[in-house]
């Protein structure tokens, strides 16, 4: 029973040290939430977007470096710093997301060729900017979203 005990722990601390953030990723990520995220600002005003939606609740805009001919960012205006942080509270939050992407695709001409959403959490995913958003991509025909093994 003992032995079951410690190997059940060396496995769970080996595959916590195997999977989990970077020592500089950890770094870089405290020192950004640490500070206001770029989209905070946008949302206050502080900088400067191409706004194509706002209410209430989210805003949506242009990011600086689009990947697609539509590429839009979709943010809720509450800050939460990444998909894991997400709580029951946010439910009607994040259907609204959903809602506004669906709108955003039809007005931008995507809603029948076909669109993207995506949202990046943590290090794997390339998360850079620690307030949750969404990314609308569309106008052409997208590539698989991970490399394909042959």
């Amino acid at each position: 029973m003992k032995i079951t005990r410690l190997l059940l722990m060396l496995s769970f601390l080996s595959t916590s040290f195997c999977w989990g953030q970077s020592p500089e990723y950890q770094k870089m990520k405290a020192k950004k939430i640490e500070k206001s995220s770029v989209f905070t600002k946008i949302i206050n005003r502080e900088l400067e977007a191409t706004i194509v939606y706002e209410d209430k609740d989210i805003i949506a805009f242009v990011p600086l470096r689009p990947q697609a001919p539509v590429h839009l960012l979709i943010v809720p205006k509450k800050e939460i710093h990444t998909l894991n942080e997400v709580s029951e509270e946010d439910t009607l939050l994040l259907g609204k997301l959903f809602l506004v992407a669906k709108k955003l695709a039809k007005e931008q001409g995507i809603s029948e060729t076909g669109y993207r959403l995506s949202i990046n959490s943590n290090e794997d995913a390339g998360q850079s900017v620690f307030h949750l958003h969404m990314h609308l991509l569309g106008g052409k025909t997208l590539g698989p979203m991970v490399a394909q093994d042959e």
